[in-house]
Order: C-alpha cells, then structure tokens, then sequence
C-alpha cells in the first residue's frame, strides 16, 4: 500500500507540498541502484504530472506514464 501521509487513506500527490489526489501513477527506476525488477512509483495529480514526468524523464528515470487506479506497488 502506498504511504498517504493523510488519514483518510485517499493517495495523494507526490509534489512537494501538494495534497490533491493522484490521478497519474509514474513508474520509474533508477538503473544505478534499482535491477530491471524493481519499479518504483510516484502518484501525481493532473497539474503536477507533467512537472514529475519531466523531471524522472530527464534523468532516464521514466519508464511509464499511467491513470492512477487506485493502487501501486512501491
């Protein structure tokens, strides 16, 4: 299960700061530390998903871009 820091227990963005509800699930790795198995997720609303895919893709972090539904694995 996804940490919420909230307790209402609805997945909210991981922007700095941002408290809205993720709407936009990034699957990333970092290929220095993470073997092809691991995926690692970060939730984003509609305003901040094109700021966290574009900061992950510029680094060669992003590997997908998808609806959030509900869950992820971290």
């Amino acid at each position: 299960m996804l940490p919420t820091h909230d307790t209402d227990d609805v997945p909210r963005c991981s922007a700095k700061g941002c408290r809205a509800p993720a709407s936009v699930d990034l699957n990333w790795r970092n290929p220095k530390l993470h073997d092809q198995t691991r995926v690692k997720h970060w939730l984003a609303c509609d305003e901040h998903a094109d700021h966290l895919a574009d900061y992950l893709g510029v680094r060669g972090f992003l590997l997908a871009r998808e609806p959030f539904r509900g869950t992820a694995d971290s």
